[in-house]
C-alpha cells in the first residue's frame, strides 16, 4: 500500500467519525451552544498539556495567535449550527446539507490562495448541489434544519481553506489547540447572546445530564483533539477542495449510524436517498476526473 493511499484512508476513517459527531449531538441533552462550549473546553484543556508532553512549543507570534483564535472562531459558529441542525431537523438531512461543502470551497479556495478557479471542481460542486435540491424536495418540512446545515457547510469550507496556510508551517496540535482556545472563547461570548434571545428565563443550561458528560468527552477528545488534529496534517498531503470532498462521505456514514442508532426516526423518502447518491457520485468521480483532465495537460508539454 503507497503512503498517499494510507494517507487517503486516514482520511476516510476521520470522516467516518465526523459521521458520528451529529448522532453524539443528538444524544447530548444540553442545547447546541453549551454543547460545543464544553467540546471546546475538554479539548484545549487536554492538547495544551499534550503539547508539552510531546515538547512543543506553545509560543508564537502574537499576531499568528490572533489569527488563530479567529479561526477558531469559524469553527465554533460552524458546530453551533451544525448541532441545531442535527435538532431542528434530522441527523440524516443535518449531512446532507453539510455536503454542500465542496462547493463552498470551489469558490472559496481560488479567492484565499489567489488562483485561477477550476471549472472540474465548480462543476462537482454544482453536481452535489443538484442532489441537495433533490433531497431540500423531498424533505421540505425540514428546510430550517436543512438551510443551517447549508451555512454550517460554509463555515466548515471557510475553516478549512484558512487553516490551509496554518498546516504548511505549523504543528497541527498546536494549531488546534489556540483554535480550540478561539472556539471556547467565542462560544463563551455567544451564551448569554443566544440565551436572552432564544430562552424563556434567559439562562444558559450550563448543567449536563450525568449521561451527556460521556459523549461531551468523546466528542471533544476523538472528534476534536484527534480528528481535527489529523485533518490538519492531511491538509499537508492533499488540496482543501479535495479534502472537503472527501467530507461529502460524511452523510453516507452518518446516515447509515443514524438509522442504526435512531431506527425509524431516521428513515428517509426515496427522494432523500436519491439525492444523497447524487452527491455520492461527485465525491467518488473527482479522483477520476482530476486524474483525465491533468494526463492530457502534462501530455501537451
Amino acid at each position: 500500500m503507497t503512503a498517499r493511499m494510507k494517507h487517503y484512508l486516514h482520511l476516510h476513517f476521520i470522516v467516518f467519525i465526523w459521521g458520528f459527531t451529529a448522532i453524539l449531538g443528538r444524544l447530548v441533552t444540553i442545547p447546541a451552544v453549551e454543547l460545543v462550549f464544553y467540546r471546546t473546553l475538554f479539548a484545549f484543556l487536554l492538547l495544551g498539556p499534550l503539547c508539552v508532553w510531546r515538547g512543543q512549543s506553545l509560543r508564537l507570534e502574537p499576531r499568528t495567535v490572533g489569527h488563530l483564535l479567529l479561526t477558531g472562531t469559524v469553527i465554533a459558529l460552524h458546530w453551533i449550527l451544525f448541532f441545531a441542525a442535527a435538532r431542528v431537523a434530522t441527523v440524516s438531512v443535518c449531512l446532507a446539507g453539510m455536503a454542500t461543502g465542496s462547493l463552498w470551497t470551489s469558490l472559496l479556495e481560488p479567492v484565499w490562495q489567489r488562483r485561477p478557479l477550476r471549472w472540474l471542481e465548480i462543476g462537482l460542486g454544482l453536481v452535489a448541489m443538484a442532489g441537495l435540491y433533490v433531497v431540500f424536495r423531498f424533505e421540505f418540512n425540514h428546510a430550517l434544519g436543512l438551510g443551517m446545515a447549508v451555512a454550517s457547510a460554509f463555515l466548515s469550507a471557510l475553516f478549512s481553506v484558512i487553516n490551509a496556510r496554518f498546516a504548511t508551517v505549523y504543528d497541527a496540535q498546536v494549531v488546534t489547540f489556540y483554535e480550540m482556545v478561539g472556539a471556547f472563547l467565542g462560544t463563551a461570548v455567544c451564551l448569554p447572546v443566544f440565551a436572552a434571545f432564544f430562552y424563556e428565563d434567559a439562562v444558559a443550561q450550563l448543567l449536563p445530564a450525568p449521561t451527556d458528560w460521556l459523549w461531551i468527552l468523546v466528542l471533544a477528545w476523538v472528534c476534536t483533539v484527534y480528528a481535527y488534529s489529523a485533518a490538519v496534517q492531511l491538509l499537508r498531503r492533499f488540496m482543501p477542495f479535495a479534502i472537503n470532498l472527501t467530507v461529502n462521505l460524511e452523510p453516507v456514514y452518518g446516515i447509515g449510524l443514524a438509522v442504526l442508532v435512531f431506527g425509524e426516526k431516521e428513515r428517509m423518502t426515496t427522494g432523500f436517498y436519491l439525492g444523497t447518491l447524487i452527491i455520492l457520485a461527485s465525491v467518488l468521480s473527482y479522483p477520476l476526473l482530476k486524474r483525465m483532465t491533468e494526463e492530457p495537460a502534462a501530455q501537451a508539454f
